[in-house]
């Protein structure tokens, strides 16, 4: 395993972590659990859950793992999280915390986030006096958690501002090859505040295997686009750890040995890496981002672009669209969004389009699920 500094506080972390949310619900607790010792026993140490994920088990998975390490618990890095609205007094953030505590069979949790922030007014929600952070302050200086950290789907120059003041010890973020260029500013924010950079859905929440021959121009050296997905998170120094959702043995042999053989990526390398993209995604959004902040009315076409991708790549129905939107609005990177009915077809963004996309009709099909969704 490969093992990388997380920011200022040193830890030596695996650069491959356990994502928490994708166990095989089929299985008994007890041999996922034992998936997650395997991965320990392969030198993983950083370990994420939170509540609800897989079908509200993860943490009581996660929990019978702890339990069996014993006196190895303190060898590995084990992270859950809270939600400013349903955390919205202390007293509620620190009953999540003990909550979380008791499921993990652990005293204290290395990292706790603020979880979830999909909007700047989250944040602030969670930062009020007598909220969610002040809890979480109480729970640091009592020893429960030892540090802090925040999990966001902003945009990335949002997540810029969400760090302006310093009250974050790490971040986890949604970053993968596919739209890296749309996230980066928030990578290179964090990275360069000096804080460690968690990177969750490095295969863009399963798009990249589902889609390995659209896709395979991705890969490298007779590498599969999964695994040139997941090298390009792993390789990239401003990324600490890359959590991967872990259902199988082989799944966690393929990370590692990714991790094993991953060179760090250089300026030169991403430039390409962007360069590479433009080329071959052909009628598909790379993300680039030169459409922002050009629309008078506010409409975050790249987001709206990333998203209309879906539809090319897997070849969804209005139905599965519709469904998708709902996704995004509500969790993703169309959160706050402006609807992309308000659309008054200036043109602005397909002229700084690089990929030249037909971007006025995307919108207006967009409009239509959108139509269709409040119906």
């Amino acid at each position: 395993m490969r093992y990388k500094t997380f920011g200022k506080l040193g830890y030596n972390v695996s650069a491959v972590g356990f994502g928490g949310m994708r166990f095989d619900t089929t299985r008994t607790d007890a041999e996922n659990a034992d998936l997650v010792l395997y991965a320990v026993d392969k030198g993983i140490n950083w370990l994420d859950t939170a509540p609800n994920y897989c079908d509200d088990r993860s943490e009581d998975i996660l929990g019978r793992a702890v339990r069996q390490l014993g006196s190895r618990r303190r060898e590995v890095y084990l992270s859950s999280k809270g939600q400013p609205q349903e955390c919205d007094t202390a007293e509620k953030a620190r009953a999540a915390v003990e909550k979380s505590l008791k499921r993990l069979n652990t005293d204290y949790l290395d990292f706790y986030y603020v979880w979830c922030i999909r909007r700047l007014e989250e944040y602030e929600s969670a930062m009020r006096p007598g909220g969610q952070y002040e809890g979480l302050m109480r729970c640091k200086e009592e020893g429960l958690i030892r540090h802090i950290a925040v999990s966001t789907h902003l945009r990335g120059p949002d997540i810029r501002t969400l760090l302006t003041k310093n009250e974050f010890e790490g971040v986890l973020l949604g970053v993968n090859i596919l739209n890296f260029l749309y996230r980066w500013d928030g990578v290179t924010a964090a990275y360069n505040q000096g804080l460690g950079v968690v990177a969750m859905n490095p295969l863009a929440g399963g798009v990249i295997p589902q889609n390995e021959q659209a896709l395979a121009f991705l890969a490298e050296n007779g590498e599969t686009p999964t695994e040139a997905a997941l090298r390009f998170c792993i390789s990239c120094p401003q990324i600490t750890v890359t959590l991967v959702g872990f259902t199988t043995r082989e799944h966690i042999d393929t990370a590692c040995r990714v991790a094993e053989r991953a060179k760090p990526l250089t300026e030169a390398h991403i430039e390409r890496i962007r360069t590479h993209l433009s080329k071959n995604l052909n009628s598909l959004c790379t993300g680039c981002g030169y459409c922002m902040g050009l629309c008078p009315v506010g409409i975050p076409v790249a987001g709206y672009m990333q998203y209309y991708n879906d539809k090319l790549l897997v070849g969804k129905n209005d139905e599965q669209m519709v469904k998708t939107l709902n996704i995004q609005k509500k969790f993703g990177i169309l959160v706050g969004a402006p609807s992309a009915g308000q659309c008054i077809a200036c043109g602005r963004c397909e002229k700084a389009c690089t990929q030249h996309l037909d971007i006025i009709s995307r919108l207006k099909d967009i409009a239509r699920w959108e139509q269709q969704s409040a119906s």
